[in-house]
This record gives C-alpha cells, structure tokens and sequence, in this order.
C-alpha cells in the first residue's frame, strides 16, 4: 500500500510536470511550427484544448493528495477556492441575465486556466533537477527560436505570411507568457549566481526581441527580488544594482543607439505610445463605470477585448468585493513572505518561486494585465505548497519546547505504592 502511495504521489508531480511543459514551452513551439507553416492549427489556439486534457489528471492527482494528508489542504487553498466559487457565481448570475456571450465564455476559459496553473504550481516540485534541466533547454530553445526569426529587431511570425491557419497564431504575448512563467521557473531554482546573471542577459534580450513591454518589466523586476534575496551581503548588492542602474541612466543615450527600434522602447516615453494612451481611455471608461455602479460593478458593460488593462476589471466585472478579493489574494501571501521569509538565512528555492510569482504578477495587475490573469493562479498554488513545505517539510528543526503537563501535580500521576492501578 505504501508503494502505491508514493507512486500516486510522483506521478502527481509528473502528470504537474507535463502540464507545465505543454502548457508554456509546448505552447511556445507549437506557435512557432504553425508560424512557420509546418502544421496546420489542429489544436486551434492549443492552451485551451490542452489545459482541459490536463486538468482532469491534475485534479484526480491534487484530490488524492488531499485525501493522503489532510494538512495539504491550507488557507491559500481554501482562499483560492473560494474566490473561484465567487467568480463562477458571477459568471453564471450574469448569463442568465443575459450577459454577452463572448465575454461569458472567455471568463469560462479564464477559470478553467486559473485552475489548471494552481494545480500545476501546487504539485510540481521546481527544485528537482529534471524540472529545471527541461526548464532550462526550453529556455534556450525558445531564445533562439527567437532570435533566429526577428526580423528588425522584432520576433513576431506572421509577417512571414507562411502560416496555414493565421487567425490562430498567437501574439507576442502568448509567446511572451510562455517565456516568463518558464524563465520565473527555472531562475528561482538557479542557486549558482553566474549561471543566474547569464540567464538575465538571455531573458532579457529575448523578451526585448519578442516587443512584450510587460513581461520585459516583469523580468527586469526578478532581478533584484532574485539577487537580494540569495545575496548574503545585500548592502553591497544594493550598491552594485545602484551602480548599474546609474550607469545605465548616465550612458542611455550610447546604449540606445546599439539597440534595434521596437516597441519596447515606447517605455521610455509612453505618452507616444498608441498601446498606452489606447489602455490609458480604457482605464477611464472604467473607472467611469465604477463610479456609476461602485458596489456590484457592470458585467460585461464593453465589448470584446476592450476592458480595462488593470486590476480596475475586477471592479468592473465582479464588483467592489471581487476587486479586492483577489488583491487580497496577492497582497496577503506577499506581505506575510516579506515579513516571515524573505531576510531568512537559508535560502529556499520553493519559497522565492512564491514570492516571485507574487511580485510580477501584482505588477502586472496594477500596470497592465487583466484580472483572470493565469498568474494568480501560480501565485497561489506556488506559495500553497511552500506554506505546506514549511509547516510538514521532513527537514524542518523538530520542536524541542517542553510537553504540557499531563497532571498539574507530579503526586497525581504518580499514585501511591499499593494504590490500584485500574
């Protein structure tokens, strides 16, 4: 029975395992096979069909472990499920009202990959050394799959024009979501701090390449949460990364002239930028209908694709309570690793995996990302399982206070000699 159990248990992280490297690499590739005109779109967009192959074993293996230990199942479990059975009520109150359509759909898909994420991140192990060896050559791969195929300085494929079926090619944000969950992945994991600072100096080019100001912001941000938190003298690192950042200010103008033009460098004046004065009308008209409907918000009250690029969603679609539920969700875990984790002697890579996730994906939320971004949901299944390590881990110190009394008088448990014992 034993045996059984700690097969279930490895292959809940292997069946984890797969879905992460389908689900971002795999997505990655296949993206990059349709563009080139090697396959035709048999999967259509491929994250949707795959995610939902995926998640049946992905819950099937999570019940179990639940049902194996009940101490798996935490707060950040709890919370998470919560917020879904919210969101799912909204979702279904509103389409009965008779909400649009196409909105009611993409916030279906929008949980079902909230779910498969916090599933992956829950399950995987991230520090074994097959997770982030197969991490890291997707990582080369997909660096120079772009490389290989930017075209002025840009990577994005259907200019090519060989694409059989173009209207399911992904954007530059597809590719670069599968770049940056990947990349978050391994460089939590990377003890080594040379390997660490020749992957920030492929991370970055790569995603620069591929134009996603976002994402690219996002990476530029693991670079000091990372490095400070695996430093062991952080006042000197704080005066290398100010160093750095001074320099780079001091000699901007030499450093853009290597640089290829890309809509990356629209971050360094975006009143310029069509993408972010179009974002900045949305946010208005947002915040706009929060102000007509401040408690319930307005479901679906915009057409398609155009809802704010912010956490302000979240007001607008699931109400005042919905937005800040899931800042909650966020801010809460970030808070309490900062407070309890991040000064820590010891380094863990479980643990800078969680807080990572937690920093980039508040970032994003606050600055451009919409609130069913996937993120969250590896937000929290990343910070579920290092809350689980640390309360139930084998390796932590054992407790070493003194048991409670079981008598508050010694001449209570001891009766006297020819007492019956009965």
């Amino acid at each position: 029975m034993k045996n059984w159990s700690n097969r279930l248990t490895w292959s809940g992280h292997s069946v984890g395992m797969l879905a992460y490297l389908l689900l971002f690499p795999g997505f990655f590739f296949y993206h990059t096979l349709l563009g080139l005109g090697n396959i035709g779109a048999f999967l259509g967009g491929y994250f949707a069909p795959v995610s939902l192959l995926m998640a049946g074993p992905l819950v099937f293996f999570y019940v179990y472990r639940i049902r194996r230990d009940s101490g798996r199942l935490g707060r950040a479990d709890l919370l998470f499920a919560l917020y879904i059975a919210y969101f799912l009520c909204v979702v279904a109150i509103q389409a009965a009202a008779g909400a649009n359509p196409a909105i009611v759909s993409h916030h279906i898909l929008d949980i079902l990959f909230l779910i498969t994420m916090f599933l992956i991140f829950r399950l995987v192990d991230f520090g074994r050394r097959d997770v982030w060896l197969a991490g890291l050559l997707a990582l080369l791969a997909m660096s120079a799959i772009v490389f290989a195929f930017s075209m002025d300085g840009a990577f994005y494929l259907a200019p090519l024009g060989a694409a059989k079926n173009p209207e399911s090619l992904a954007t530059y944000q597809g590719f670069s979501r599968s770049y940056l969950v990947t990349f978050t992945a391994v460089i939590a994991n990377t003890r080594s701090t040379p390997l660490r600072v020749l992957l920030y100096c492929l991370g970055a080019p790569t995603l620069f390449v591929n134009t996603a100001r976002s994402e690219f912001v996002a990476l530029l941000l693991l670079i000091p949460v990372i490095e400070l938190y695996y430093s062991q003298r952080k006042l000197v690192l704080v005066s290398v990364l100010a160093t750095l950042f001074l320099l780079t200010y001091h000699f901007l103008d030499d450093i853009l002239a290597l640089l290829p033009d890309n809509r990356v460098l629209e971050l360094l004046d975006l009143s310029q930028s069509t993408s972010a004065n179009k974002r900045e009308h949305l946010s208005t008209y947002a915040l706009n209908t929060i102000s007509h409907f401040p408690i319930f918000g307005d479901y679906a009250s915009y057409s398609p694709g155009f809802y704010s690029h912010n956490v302000l969603s979240a007001w607008v679609d699931t109400g005042l309570f919905g937005f800040l539920f899931v800042l909650a969700l966020l801010i809460l875990p970030a808070t309490q690793m900062i407070l309890r984790g991040y000064f820590n002697s010891k380094p863990s890579g479980i643990f800078i995996l969680a807080f990572s996730l937690a920093c980039i994906t508040l970032m994003l939320l606050v600055k451009s990302h919409y609130f069913t971004d996937m993120l969250i949901g590896a937000t929290l299944g990343s910070y579920s399982r290092y809350r689980y390590g640390r309360k139930y881990a084998p390796h932590r110190p054992p407790d070493l206070r003194p048991s409670a009394l079981r008598h508050p008088d010694l001449r209570q448990a001891m009766p006297p000699a020819g007492a019956s014992r009965l």
